[in-house]
């Protein structure tokens, strides 16, 4: 990757070594201009100079810029990251909070940035995300319908946004699926019918999504499949009499109007 040709600050100010606090890093090779740098605005410069000095994160907690405050909190004490869990960029609060013990991470479940919030669901599980499956953002919600344990779920099957629902109809005990088949969605009711019961699928028979009546056809019981032969989707039919014929139904044939 080619660096970029120019040394500012985040201010936009030249940079200059020679009115800089770190001369002896830079004698010692520690440090250097346009490549591992603290007071470059640029974050790679800024990460290398952390990398090759860890020792001096602890003094650039509080700097003006937040990328310094940001990159400076994955090296220094952790003794000293608590207080920024309140800083005004979200970068800095979960560079803070993911090398913080969990009970500093419940304090972030309702971060005001949604990017926070969602780091922070891939950090906790099952009663620790409770919480969140209410959060504003859908995004949020998803991650913690992916993560929860299944029996925890019927919290969310009627998640306001259908993809948060088609998570839970593919992770819930599949006996709890049945107050899931009249879905608004053709896609929750999909994964539900993949999932639910042959007994329980000619409660689907008459779904107005092909997809779902397709997969009544090719599970539900042979006395249920009856009605889809004449279904007016093709694949349908053909799945339907294909399992017919197969159990000797030979006299169901398609019926063209």
């Amino acid at each position: 990757m080619i660096d970029i040709d120019e040394a500012v600050d985040w201010l936009g100010a030249a940079v200059s070594c020679d009115v800089c606090g770190h001369l002896a890093l830079r004698d010692a090779g520690r440090c250097r201009l346009m490549h591992a740098c603290v007071n470059d605005r640029y974050a790679r410069r800024i990460d290398r100079f952390f990398n090759w000095n860890p020792d001096q994160a602890n003094g650039y907690l509080r700097h003006p810029h937040f990328e310094v405050r940001a990159i400076a909190a994955k090296h220094a004490d952790v003794f000293l990251l608590p207080p920024l869990l309140d800083d005004a960029e979200e970068t800095v609060r979960w560079n803070a909070v993911r090398r913080l013990p969990k009970r500093y991470v419940l304090r972030l479940r309702d971060d005001p940035h949604r990017e926070v919030r969602i780091r922070v669901a891939t950090l906790l599980a099952d009663a620790e995300l409770i919480p969140m499956m209410a959060d504003p953002d859908y995004y949020v919600r998803l991650v913690v319908a992916r993560r929860v344990q299944a029996p925890l779920l019927v919290r969310m099957m009627a998640d306001k946004e259908p993809e948060v629902r088609r998570v839970v109809a593919c992770r819930i005990p599949a006996d709890w699926l049945l107050p899931m088949v009249a879905d608004a969605d053709a896609i929750v009711r999909l994964e539900v019918a993949r999932r639910l019961p042959a007994d329980l699928l000619p409660r689907l028979g008459r779904d107005p999504d092909w997809r779902v009546r397709f997969e009544v056809a090719g599970r539900a019981p042979l006395t249920q499949v009856a009605t889809l032969d004449r279904d007016e989707d093709i694949l349908v039919r053909e799945m339907a009499l294909s399992r017919l014929s197969a159990a000797g139904g030979d006299a169901h044939k398609e019926r063209v109007p």
